[in-house]
């Protein structure tokens, strides 16, 4: 396993597990309902007056009856408050992409809400993140932790190649605390809500050479890292059995202003990065999200609209700091719709300054475990440049055309199989194919 490849595999391990954290199809016999969830809401067939029966797609957290080869199956209501998985998966690249061809990963999901107190957690040892809150009427005291403290070289991707000379080792370790406004919204599910927090973040940032680090490469001091962070989540979102949204949209935005309190000029393998430009930063990112039905065509045929933006400066973006924009499918899960995917690359591949991706999606439940995905994605991005004297952005636009599977396993499991294939953005004008399964089982 190469060094990008080493890294790679351990700060992508996070991103998969929030899209799939809820793969239960029936509840246990225990589960009870949750009080924000519909009453009782059953979603099975009902008969219109003068035709065939009218179908209704089964939604996550609701009791429901279906048929499927002949067998009735019953689902229980679900606590969608509390759920644990474990989730391993591996993408395959052709042509080879930064000289990977087959890249594993994995990791364990934890989400839980005792009275007024919500826990969620992502681990993985080397990246790991957890999220507590308490709330009070609609006020919530707000906490967080982070760590990206992979020991392996790092190195960035130019032409679909990694360059050697940019390699170095560098980590984070970051929490913050805060306050925040949370509204129940409709449909008034376990995710439904509107929320304004304001936090203030304080974390360390390190970095190093390696052996294969270019002569000329000039890191900043290791330093803390500290400023206030605005954040806007509003999700009304309507899932369905497989934690997919099948009604509804959803909406956020961040701003983010940072110092870092000793700083220098730095040369990462290419242009210099001076301390002025780079010490203090603000950064501005959003998104929306949308589903809907076909006009004419039942509930099993939906589709799905996204967009993403961010924002920062011109020059004042550097190799710690900037936006990261990477592969993997469309998150689902409501702390995690804030993450741009471009489909087929790698994870965090794009350090950009400006980015704008969006997404078209047609999607068709085949059974009510099954669906099918065709989805268009357009990106462009000024992309931060860090392997080259001559500039430190370029801009680069792409499509990418994705079709995947979704359905429920063995086990009490789920399996996502994805193929996308990218025009040109991820190897440099030339095109390539990448496949990503994903299996996820909830405990």
């Amino acid at each position: 396993m190469g060094n990008h490849e080493k890294s790679t595999f351990a700060t992508a391990i996070p991103v998969l597990i929030s899209l799939l954290f809820c793969t239960i199809l029936a509840g246990s016999p225990g589960d009870k309902a949750f009080a924000g969830d519909a009453p009782d809401a059953a979603q099975v067939t009902r008969e219109s007056p003068a035709t065939e029966p009218e179908y209704h797609t089964p939604l996550a957290g609701e009791p429901t009856t279906q048929e499927a080869f002949g067998r009735t199956v019953n689902i229980e209501r679900r606590n969608r408050d509390n759920a644990t998985a474990l989730v391993l998966a591996a993408t395959a690249f052709t042509p080879p992409l930064a000289e990977d061809r087959l890249l594993p990963f994995g990791a364990i999901y934890l989400k839980h809400r005792w009275d007024e107190t919500r826990f969620r957690g992502i681990f993985s040892i080397l990246v790991n993140e957890v999220d507590l809150s308490e709330t009070y009427g609609k006020w919530q005291l707000l906490g967080h932790l982070d760590n990206n403290t992979v020991p392996f070289a790092q190195t960035e991707i130019a032409g679909g190649q990694t360059v050697l000379r940019t390699s170095i080792v560098f980590g984070t370790v970051n929490g913050r605390v805060g306050a925040g406004l949370r509204i129940p919204v409709a449909p008034f599910q376990a995710d439904n809500d509107l929320r304004a927090q304001l936090f203030y973040q304080l974390g360390y940032l390190y970095s190093g050479r390696t052996a294969d680090s270019g002569p000329n490469v000039v890191l900043p001091p290791d330093t803390l890292v500290h400023g206030p962070l605005l954040r806007i989540r509003y999700d009304a979102l309507r899932r369905n059995l497989m934690e997919l949204p099948h009604e509804g949209m959803a909406a956020g935005m961040d701003a983010e202003f940072v110092r870092r309190d000793s700083w220098s000029d730095a040369n990462y393998g290419g242009a210099t990065f001076t301390r002025d430009e780079t010490r203090d930063y603000f950064k501005l990112s959003g998104y929306l999200n949308s589903v809907t039905g076909i006009p004419g065509l039942s509930e099993k045929n939906r589709l799905l609209f996204n967009f993403y933006g961010g924002f920062a400066p011109y020059g004042t973006l550097d190799r710690f700091s900037s936006f990261r924009i990477g592969g993997g499918p469309l998150p689902s899960e409501t702390d995690d719709l804030y993450r741009q995917v471009y489909p087929g690359a790698m994870f965090n591949q794009f350090p950009v300054s400006e980015y704008l991706v969006g997404s078209a999606e047609y999607r068709r439940e085949l059974l009510f475990f099954l669906y099918l995905h065709l989805r268009a994605t357009y990106g462009w991005v000024n992309r931060q440049i860090f392997t080259t004297r001559r500039l430190k952005l370029l801009e680069n636009s792409g499509e990418a055309y994705t079709a995947a599977i979704d359905s429920g396993f063995l086990w009490n499991s789920q399996l996502s199989l994805e193929y996308s294939y990218d025009t040109s953005i991820l190897r440099n004008g030339q095109a390539g194919s990448t496949v990503t399964l994903i299996w996820s089982k909830g405990f």
